[in-house]
């Protein structure tokens, strides 16, 4: 009655299958029509799904992939991956779709009008924010995409489960990037996407996303793994197929109907064990594993029995995961044994049921699937989580605390310590954690009042690491003055982390609005700035909003407790202030005093530690334009500013060229200073370099400027669809000569196809 199969599985994580392998589009469209028509076969929802097909592949046009192929393969298989996953024909349509509006001409409202409204929000969840400075910083850049993405999935799950069809297909093809963008995709799958996955209980893609990452980030390490575990397994195959069949015969003699198989780990998980137990691959016995699947939970119990009686098991390696389920609903009954030759093997014990959602997490059972029956309480605890991460999202304005926050929590996830309240629930904590969170993880209140506990009926101190099974009891008091400031250093869960810090800002406003006050006024004193000025309500109002906070008390608290710097605020507003105010001294007081001392012929010579002369003018400051850049040896002409002195241009400056006449009467002559002792003076440039992207152009770049002596001060480079990088890097020069000799060694680069000032 038992079914066995007597080859061992071991999965080739990474590889694209091979009839999809060099497919053309016409053939990978054909294969998801194919696999839909198989758990889907309505003829209506198969045309709504070509017309997304044609519609992408009309929009993409003629886009290229980095591997070369037509853009359009990428979303077809994105569409594969989620037709695996057997989703609905609006997820089928929004992975075709998901890259037309962020990378063709087309807009939400032709997307609304073609496909609908629920598709383009699908769409629109998956594509990055595309307005965002280059030159933010790039943690900033990625919160900022993070929170629009879980704003999304709040809504609609559907969106994290395209965006990791989109990510596992990006991670399959990230051999034709560059070795950094390998590491820093890799590095992000690593970080976010393959715990997001683990998260939601879609092993099938967490374990992939997992193994591709290593891949990249030690790839060393990989490749020895890789030939390790093939190795091991030709040495064993012989082995694990006999055991395989001596397990199916027990299991067949007990009546129970099952399949069975033999599979080896995957690579991740091996190499993970590896590293925190600090052994080799030899050492590592449960790298095959047994899986016996059955038809119900009675009769996982039922094979339980009978395996532990014909093997020994192993003391402490039993794991009922059937009766406690992991967070994302994972269910199997885990233990380990010891073979007829002694060597220890992993038998796995689960329901065709729970090997469905183990393998597909949340998309085997989405409640957007037709005839589903039954409660979706199971796939709402799955997505509990993110009703936590909104929270984050509204209570912390600090990007980079929200990432590390988000990081903290994906990465505790795979790692928890089961038990129980009072009553008998079970409370699923991160491993290490103390009666603190579990106060926490019941309510926000019960955590701020605890003042003790009680494990399995006695006193432990608050920082008692929760074992497995532990029964903990929080002891509170309407007296209790709240958390202290070192259960932060205590507590494991990001949960308990958020919690406190919400008490204490909330607790300590006043306290913090009164600090904030303090020392936004010590820094408008030792600045000069006149307080009062800058703090009226039309300038406090744009900054309040600026920040997103609720008022403006608030973000003075947050001065007062550390989460803002008074300096960044008060320049806030001293440059709301300046929008609406000129200086003391009229533009038309210093312009006219320039013109009397031209007409005059009183030349009189400005020349200041910049190295410029200003003709007409004395104890003016003087600046260098950041639009421009002028070094000596540039034609320049200096503009009189609104309360910031002279601003020299080049005039070839596209600001200056395109001065409107009423502001030409600020010009005013300017030049360089001949003084010997400003030879040595260093200027900030610019250049834009566009190039043929390639390997290794950085680097060639890199060394000329070595090799010259040349301080590089910044430098930022992308890479457009046709494969066009364009890098701009701003330096330290001494003038006209030594930059256009400089540009001159550069366009001997290979590759290189022009190079230009900025102007702009």
């Amino acid at each position: 009655m038992a079914e066995n199969n007597m080859n061992i599985k071991i999965e080739n994580h990474g590889v694209i299958p091979k009839e999809e392998e060099q497919a053309t589009p016409e053939e990978l469209y054909a294969r998801l029509n194919e696999k839909i028509k198989h758990y889907h076969p309505s003829a209506d929802e198969l045309q709504m799904i070509e017309k997304a097909y044609n519609f992408a592949r009309t929009s993409h046009g003629d886009q290229r992939r980095k591997s070369g192929e037509p853009y359009i393969i990428h979303p077809l298989h994105t569409a594969l991956i989620l037709a695996d996953l057997e989703l609905d024909k609006e997820s089928i349509m929004a992975g075709l779709l998901h890259d037309v509006m962020e990378d063709t001409s087309v807009t939400r409202e032709v997307m609304i009008q073609e496909f609908g409204e629920e598709v383009t929000d699908l769409v629109d969840g998956v594509t990055k924010l595309t307005k965002l400075d280059y030159d933010v910083d790039k943690v900033e850049k990625q919160a900022e995409n993070l929170r629009k993405m879980f704003l999304a999935m709040a809504k609609d799950i559907r969106v994290i489960l395209i965006k990791l069809a989109d990510r596992l297909h990006n991670m399959r093809t990230l051999m034709y990037m560059t070795p950094e963008k390998q590491k820093e995709k890799s590095k992000e799958t690593m970080d976010i996407y393959a715990p997001i996955a683990d998260r939601l209980g879609i092993s099938k893609i967490k374990i992939e996303l997992d193994d591709l990452a290593l891949r990249y980030l030690e790839p060393d390490k990989y490749r020895e793994l890789v030939v390790g575990v093939h190795e091991r397994l030709e040495h064993r195959e012989e082995f694990m197929s006999n055991l395989i069949a001596e397990v199916a015969g027990h299991i067949e003699k007990a009546g129970i109907k099952a399949t069975i198989d033999g599979r080896v780990k995957h690579y991740f998980s091996i190499y993970k064990k590896m590293a925190m137990q600090s052994k080799t691959l030899d050492q590592i016995y449960d790298v095959f594993a047994v899986r016996i699947i059955v038809d119900n939970v009675m009769e996982c119990y039922g094979a339980l029995g009978i395996i532990h009686e014909k093997y020994t098991p192993v003391p402490g390696r039993f794991k009922d995961y059937i009766a406690m389920p992991k967070q994302n609903m994972y269910q199997s009954l885990h233990t380990t044994l010891i073979g007829p030759n002694g060597q220890p093997f992993e038998i796995q014990i689960r329901t065709f049921e729970m090997h469905k959602t183990a393998e597909y997490g949340i998309a085997a059972h989405w409640k957007y699937k037709e005839n589903i029956t039954g409660d979706s309480d199971n796939e709402e605890q799955k997505i509990a989580w993110l009703r936590q991460i909104l929270e984050w999202q509204r209570d912390l304005s600090d990007n980079h605390e929200f990432i590390d926050l988000l990081k903290d929590d994906l990465n505790m996830f795979s790692e928890r310590v089961y038990c129980f309240t009072p009553n008998g629930d079970v409370k699923n904590l991160p491993s290490g954690s103390t009666p603190i969170d579990f106060a926490y993880s019941i309510h926000s209140a019960v955590g701020n009042k605890m003042v003790g506990a009680r494990v399995n009926g006695k006193m432990v101190n608050i920082d008692y690491k929760i074992q497995n099974g532990d029964r903990v009891e929080v002891v509170t008091s309407n007296n209790s003055t709240g958390p202290s400031m070192d259960w932060l250093k205590i507590v494991k869960s990001t949960q308990a982390k958020n919690k406190i810090n919400i008490w204490f800002k909330q607790q300590n406003k006043e306290e913090n609005i009164s600090k904030g006050k303090e020392l936004i006024e010590k820094y408008c004193k030792a600045k000069g700035i006149i307080l009062s000025d800058i703090l009226k309500p039309e300038y406090t109002e744009r900054v309040r909003l600026k920040y997103s906070y609720k008022e403006w008390d608030s973000l003075v608290a947050s001065i007062g407790h550390g989460g803002l710097k008074e300096g960044q605020i008060v320049n806030k507003l001293v440059s709301e202030y300046e929008k609406d105010h000129a200086v003391q001294v009229t533009d038309e007081d210093v312009i006219n005093a320039a013109n009397t001392s031209k007409n005059s012929n009183e030349n009189r010579r400005n020349g200041s530690k910049s190295g410029i002369i200003v003709e007409g003018m004395d104890d003016v400051a003087v600046r260098f334009s950041k639009c421009c850049s002028p070094v000596p040896g540039d034609e320049i002409v200096g503009f009189v500013t609104r309360g910031r002195g002279v601003s020299i241009h080049r005039t070839d400056c596209i600001n200056i060229m395109n001065l409107p006449d009423i502001e030409r009467v600020r010009l005013i002559e300017a030049s360089w200073a001949a003084d010997e002792g400003q030879q040595d003076g260093r200027y900030m440039t610019e250049i834009v370099i566009y190039a043929n992207n390639r390997v290794g152009i950085l680097t060639d770049l890199s060394k000329i400027f070595t090799e010259r002596n040349i301080n590089v001060n910044s430098i930022n480079s992308r890479t457009s669809k046709s494969d066009i990088a364009t890098i701009a890097m701003t330096f330290a020069i001494q003038g006209t000569e030594e930059l256009n000799s400089l540009i001159a060694k550069i366009r001997t680069i290979d590759s290189i196809i022009d190079i230009e000032r900025t102007s702009s």
